[in-house]
């Protein structure tokens, strides 16, 4: 692929705190400016982008393709491109061949051991697994299976031994062991979407039953708490609307994107009405407010110091800032696209450190 060439020179370098927000069908990565709101930046990736991670010490953004076009189970085929882009000058600097896997979607981080995951679906010879990429080297290194067709997200703990990945239809979690890179069991729940690990890792929050659009859950919609210790669901945390997204903050306050349906059948993701963030309280959990965003919330974060949130809505193609003090809406962004789909992961990036220069 050839680089591509940012339209504003403007780099991260000058302390500003950046926003990336993938267009399923841009395909593009857009920057902004995380605190004024200002674009910055379009950068074009592979076909159907999905997810995005940042890894902050080498400044790289890294970004999922997963399907030529479409979505998970009404897609045109499988992609297995993750892009690889340089937050400085804001550039596609490599891209990752997943091959001979394909539909690379959830992506997580372990600093410390140099490690990027990638989750990617069943192959005809193959389970779904997880991929182990090496950070410094950008080669893989390893494939764990997570005994699913399906895995979609992925997260890990913070100390880097366990990680979890949600299957869509498959009716558990799967658990795999980091440090001897194995499966590890199952923890069952009716079907999953987003999840999101504790800061003390004690607990994983799932998002479940998985979405379908057809029909009502087949059981109660929410949130999943497991007891990471036990690798098992201890409390189920009730919600209206189908949860895709699930996102805890530097606070401990838990986010989770409730969607909404709208009377109709509408497309392939359904009929879907403005969605709206709840917000859950750090320690308790107890509801403490909703904030309403776009149509279909597919992913969320927050700034580092858990004061405000970003939830990506595909169907809207919007970006809605909120402010988790006051529990207010402080801005919509728009995200460019040429389909159906548009805003889906999102990623925070911190300004990076001064340099420090010698007297």
């Amino acid at each position: 692929m050839t680089p591509n060439t940012p339209q504003s020179g403007i780099s991260s370098a000058s302390g500003r705190d950046l926003l990336a927000v993938v267009s399923q069908t841009g395909p593009t990565v857009t920057f902004f400016d995380a605190v004024t709101h200002q674009r910055l930046d379009v950068v074009e990736v592979p076909s159907n982008p999905h997810e995005l991670c940042f890894d902050p010490d080498r400044r790289l953004l890294y970004c999922a393709s997963t399907y030529v076009s479409g979505y998970y189970g009404a897609h045109e085929g499988r992609a297995r491109q993750v892009s690889v882009i340089d937050v400085a000058t804001r550039t596609v600097v490599d891209v990752l061949d997943t091959a001979p896997d394909h539909a690379p979607h959830g992506l997580a981080l372990d600093r410390a051991r140099c490690r990027l995951y990638v989750s990617v679906e069943a192959t005809a010879d193959a389970p779904g697994g997880v991929l182990v990429f090496d950070t410094r080297t950008r080669q893989r290194i390893g494939r764990i299976p997570v005994m699913a067709d399906g895995p979609h997200w992925f997260a890990v703990t913070p100390d880097g031994r366990r990680g979890y990945a949600t299957n869509k239809e498959a009716p558990f979690v799967s658990v795999v062991d980091l440090e001897r890179d194995a499966f590890a069991g199952r923890i069952p729940v009716a079907g999953s979407e987003g999840l999101a690990v504790s800061r003390d890792g004690a607990h994983v929050y799932v998002a479940a039953p998985k979405g379908d659009f057809g029909a009502p859950p087949a059981v109660q919609p929410g949130i999943r708490v497991v007891d990471t210790a036990a690798a098992e669901v201890v409390r189920i945390i009730p919600t209206e609307g189908i949860v895709f997204p699930v996102h805890t903050t530097a606070t401990g306050a838990l986010l989770a994107g409730e969607l909404r349906m709208a009377p109709g059948k509408g497309g392939v993701l359904g009929a879907q009405t403005d969605g709206v963030l709840t917000v859950f309280a750090p320690g308790t959990l107890e509801p403490v407010g909703q904030v309403p965003v776009g149509r279909f919330p597919l992913s969320a974060t927050s700034s580092p110091d858990g004061t405000r949130a970003y939830v990506s809505a595909v169907l809207s193609s919007t970006v809605t800032v909120v402010d988790l003090v006051d529990l207010r809406v402080l801005a919509t962004l728009d995200i460019d696209r040429k389909g159906e789909a548009g805003a889906h992961g999102l990623v925070y990036i911190p300004a990076a450190a001064p340099v420090e220069t010698a007297a």
